[in-house]
């Protein structure tokens, strides 16, 4: 069986990471060599909003060492991903340019949510023990340099997601910028946590006692794994909390058996995740022992088809959009009608559209989110509702993702924006791959095709009423034929449908009808 050598490549806020793999079928993925340089990127960009030339120049060097290291082991496939440090650069296109220029190696920008889901795809990857977790209330709690993110799950389902802004680096430098005492800190620290997850708490943990935390995070996970340890009890924790407040620095450091400017970042990641699991009134937390190459690496198999999706992923990425949904009272029984027309259309239209699976989900998920803002106005529910979805977190999305379904689901309740309006471009030439905003030419085609659709959907159900849930949708000659089996009046359906089905047939050249048919009657085998 072909084994494939990956190598995956983390620049993070405080440190650079290289792992190579070898990946197969039979073995699965196997880690075979890891290489680690610390710099504080996020130091800089949290400070200044950008990078020293000093830093650059380190980066490029350690880039260089990883790809005499990818040379040597055969590493032709490889992925490498700038984090918050990079999000929150200023000047990061620039910086990317010249690293990719000098060490050919190309890095893309995560976004928060596709981080954390990557991260959330390593700790699954591990198997059953993951599964059993989850199936209690657990929260997946994720340190990050600049941010956290904390992911609650039920009976083996997604609730929510939620970043915090309480990255380990973050407080390290507002602690350090206050020039406290050495006993204050800890309160300090507590007090900035508070901050953000007691509101938390309020919103989305009310009554739910939180039985498990599986912790992401680059020191104390490692400590523990030094120590043999994958989960403790909350007693077993606090005990550890004691130990690390009564030593210093030095002796910590000896004890622990790490280098000494690691222990700040300990101590602030021990400090806050014990706040947190106070609030959340967990019980056990879980080592994840992973990285965010692990998530790299496991993106990479799933992508290949090496290895098949060990949890739906996706089905988690649906979830997080009904909670939305949820949150700003969306009605879920039109969200499952609007939903289940547009996916007959699309499948209906495969031929047409050219869409890939992607292209359905996003399509899945305006239709979930199709209402939320009405939750804030009546009558500007499509900008609002631009606004709401753009303005939260999907994890899984990246930002362009969700930039397209934002448009999708505003342009179903006004009129289509063309995208050379939008550019100021009507009469004049323009090249493929412009963009508006970071959404380019292509995408913007995306978007038309996906509010077609929706609008589709949307018109067939105007009443609010369910009257076409027993539909059957098919292309027939130059038409998209509308067949549904229904005894209730559907003349406001028809009246309304002419608009939307005008744009329809502009953007996929087929006319929409809508035929109807009396239910059959029944049978007495039927009865």
């Amino acid at each position: 069986m072909a084994i494939r050598t990956f190598a995956a490549i983390d620049i993070g806020s405080y440190e650079l990471q290289l792992k190579i793999f070898e990946v197969s079928k039979s073995r699965g993925i196997r880690e075979v060599d890891s290489m680690v340089h610390r710099i504080e990127l996020g130091t800089d960009t949290y400070r200044t909003g950008k990078i020293t030339s000093r830093h650059v120049a380190e980066v490029k060097r350690t880039l260089l060492d990883f790809r005499r290291v990818m040379n040597v082991y055969g590493a032709r496939d490889y992925k490498a991903y700038g984090t918050s440090a990079f999000r929150e650069m200023q000047n990061a296109s620039v910086v990317l340019e010249q690293i990719e220029l000098e060490t050919g190696i190309h890095i893309d920008i995560l976004s928060n949510s596709e981080q954390r889901f990557l991260d959330y795809k390593s700790i699954a990857s591990k198997g059953e023990l993951f599964n059993q977790v989850i199936e209690k209330d657990s929260a997946i709690v994720d340190f990050g340099g600049g941010s956290i993110q904390i992911s609650l799950f039920n009976k083996d389902r997604l609730v929510t997601t939620q970043n915090l802004r309480l990255g380990v680096l973050r407080i390290h430098e507002q602690i350090h910028s206050l020039d406290a005492a050495s006993t204050a800190v800890a309160p300090l620290i507590s007090e900035l946590v508070n901050a953000q997850i007691l509101p938390f708490a309020r919103l989305y943990l009310k009554d739910r006692t939180i039985r498990n935390i599986i912790l992401v995070d680059d020191y104390l996970c490692a400590l523990m794994q030094q120590r043999g340890i994958s989960n403790l009890s909350m007693t077993e924790f606090s005990e550890l909390m004691q130990r690390i407040h009564v030593y210093n620095r030095q002796n910590l450091a000896r004890m622990l058996g790490v280098r000494d400017d690691n222990i700040p970042l300990i101590f602030i990641s021990a400090v806050m995740l014990s706040r947190i699991a106070e609030v959340m009134k967990a019980e056990n937390i879980y080592i994840s022992g992973v990285t965010l190459c692990d998530g790299i690496v496991y993106e990479f198999a799933e992508k290949q088809k090496i290895l098949p999706p060990s949890h739906d992923f996706e089905g988690d990425i649906i979830a997080c959009a009904q909670n939305i949904s949820k949150r700003y009272k969306g009605s879920p029984e039109r969200s499952r009608t609007l939903e289940s027309i547009c996916l007959k259309i699309f499948d209906a239209t495969k031929k047409i559209h050219g869409l890939s699976h992607r292209e359905e989900l996003l399509l899945r998920i305006a239709a979930i989110l199709h209402d939320c803002g009405r939750y804030i106005s009546m009558v500007n529910l499509a900008q609002c509702a631009y606004d709401i979805i753009m303005a939260t977190e999907i994890i899984g999305l990246s930002h362009k993702e969700r930039e397209i379904v934002a448009n999708v689901v505003r342009y179903n309740h006004e009129p289509f924006v063309y995208y050379e309006q939008r550019a100021g471009i009507v009469g004049n030439s323009y090249a493929s791959g412009t963009s508006i905003s970071g959404i380019s030419r292509e995408d913007y085609l995306v978007i038309a095709k996906l509010t077609a659709i929706l609008r589709i959907a949307n018109g067939l159900d105007r009443s609010h009423r369910q009257k076409f849930e027993n539909i059957r949708v098919q292309v027939k000659d130059s038409e998209l034929e509308i067949l549904v089996r229904t005894d209730q009046d559907i003349t406001l359906e028809k009246g309304m449908f002419g608009k939307r089905a005008a744009f329809f047939e502009e953007i996929y050249g087929i006319h929409p009808v809508i035929r109807k048919k009396n239910p059959k009657r029944q049978t007495k085998s039927e009865l």
